[in-house]
C-alpha cells in the first residue's frame, strides 16, 4: 500500500502545480525582508481533584522570512514561550530554503513541519480550536524535522501533493544512523468547498538502548475530509500508527516527547464544525477520541467533546473560549478543562 501511495507522488510531480507553502505564512513582497509572529496569551483551569489555574503564553513566536531574486525564498521562526518545552526557553522552530522556480514542484530544504494531515498543516494562529487533537499530537511526534521536501498545488487544483525525506529524529537533532523517514500527504478536491485527503509516513531507526536488537520501525496511515459550504466548516481526520520497538508518548507542537521501549498500535479521530455569523463570531463543536492501545480494546479509549466560541475583533486579534470535557472509557477522572486565549497576529 505504501509502495502504490509512493508511486502516485511521484506521478504528481509532473503535472503542473502552485507550490503549497510550509509555514504560516508567505512573502508579501518580491524583495526585502518581512518580519511578522504571533502571540498567544492563555488562561488555563484545569478541573483536577484538586483544580489548578494558570496564566501563560501558549506559543510567543517571531520570524523573517523573504523572497531572494530570482528563484529563492527562506523562512526563520524561533518559539519563545517559555511554557513550551524544558530546555533553551528560545529555540530555532523553523527554518528552510525554497527553491520555486518551477510552479509544478517547489524544493525545501532545513528544518519543517511534517507534511501529514489536516489539523497538524493548520498554521498556530489558524486553528479552529485552541488544542490540536489527541491523536494529532501523540501521532505526528516529532511534528518538525530536518529534511528535504517536495511540494505544488494550491486551493484551486484538483490536486496538491508533498512529499519529505526527513531524519526522523525530530527538531534540529542530528540523525545516528542512515534511516530516514518518508513522509506525504496528497489532496482531492474536486470543488472550490471540499476536499478529501490521504497521508502516509514510514520509517525506521537504530534501536539506541539495545543495539542488538532490531531496527525501530513506525507506520502512520492517515485520512481526511473538510466540507466548507454556507457559512458552515466541517472537517474530519482519522489516524493509525504502528511502532515495533520504541514509541513516543506526547510531543506535540514542539514539545518534548516521551519514549517508551516496547511495540504498540494506536488510533483516534476527530470531527468539527463550526458556523461563521455575521458577527465575527464562530461557535465551535469537536468530538475526538483517542486508543492508545489497540490490543486492550476500547479500556484505554478517551473520548474529549470541545465547546468554544471564537472572536474576531479585527483581521489580527482574535479571542478563543473552549471547554474539553474528557471522559474516559475505563471510569471517569477529573480532568476536564476550561481554556481562554487572546491572540495577536502581526
Amino acid at each position: 500500500m505504501i509502495r502504490k501511495i509512493i508511486i502516485l507522488f511521484i506521478a504528481v510531480v509532473f503535472v503542473s502545480f502552485n507550490a503549497q507553502s510550509q509555514g504560516c505564512a508567505e512573502p508579501t513582497s518580491e524583495e526585502g525582508v518581512n518580519v511578522f509572529g504571533f502571540l498567544q496569551t492563555q488562561y488555563d483551569y484545569l478541573m483536577f481533584d484538586e483544580p489548578e489555574s494558570t496564566f501563560g503564553f501558549n506559543r510567543s513566536r517571531i520570524g523573517v522570512m523573504g523572497n531572494i531574486p530570482y528563484d529563492f525564498s527562506y523562512y526563520v521562526l524561533l518559539e519563545a514561550s517559555p511554557f513550551k518545552k524544558e530546555g533553551p526557553k528560545v529555540y530555532l522552530l523553523d527554518a528552510f530554503i525554497t527553491y520555486k522556480r518551477y510552479s509544478f514542484a517547489k524544493i525545501s530544504v532545513g528544518s519543517f513541519k511534517n507534511p501529514f494531515g489536516l489539523e497538524l498543516n493548520t498554521p498556530c494562529h489558524s486553528l479552529h480550536t485552541i488544542n490540536r487533537s489527541k491523536v494529532v499530537n501523540e501521532l505526528t511526534a516529532p511534528d518538525r524535522d530536518m529534511g528535504l521536501m517536495l511540494a505544488g498545488g494550491t486551493d484551486t487544483t484538483l490536486l496538491r501533493y508533498a512529499v519529505s525525506y526527513m531524519n526522523g529524529t525530530g527538531i534540529l537533532v542530528k540523525d545516528a544512523d542512515t534511516y530516514k523517514d518518508i513522509i506525504g500527504r496528497i489532496l482531492v478536491q474536486p470543488t472550490s468547498w471540499m476536499h478529501v485527503g490521504a497521508s502516509f509516513k514510514t520509517g525506521k531507526s537504530n534501536n539506541l538502548e539495545d543495539p542488538t536488537l532490531d531496527a525501530n520501525k513506525t507506520t502512520r496511515i492517515g485520512a481526511e475530509f473538510e466540507v466548507e459550504i454556507a457559512n458552515f466548516l466541517v472537517q474530519g481526520e482519522y489516524i493509525y500508527g504502528k511502532d515495533d520497538g520504541s514509541y513516543t508518548v506526547g510531543g506535540g507542537c514542539g514539545s518534548d516527547p516521551e519514549v517508551v521501549v516496547g511495540s504498540i498500535e494506536r488510533q483516534g479521530l476527530f470531527v468539527m464544525a463550526l458556523y461563521n455569523t455575521p458577527w465575527n463570531f464562530q461557535p465551535v463543536i469537536k468530538y475526538e477520541n483517542f486508543n492508545n492501545d489497540i490490543s486492550l480494546g476500547n479500556n484505554n479509549m478517551e473520548h474529549i467533546t470541545t465547546l468554544g466560541v471564537n472572536y474576531f475583533f479585527n483581521e489580527w486579534t482574535r479571542l478563543q473560549v473552549n471547554y474539553e470535557y474528557k471522559a474516559e472509557w475505563a471510569g471517569e477522572v477529573d480532568n476536564d478543562a476550561i481554556m481562554v486565549q487572546l491572540q495577536v497576529k502581526f
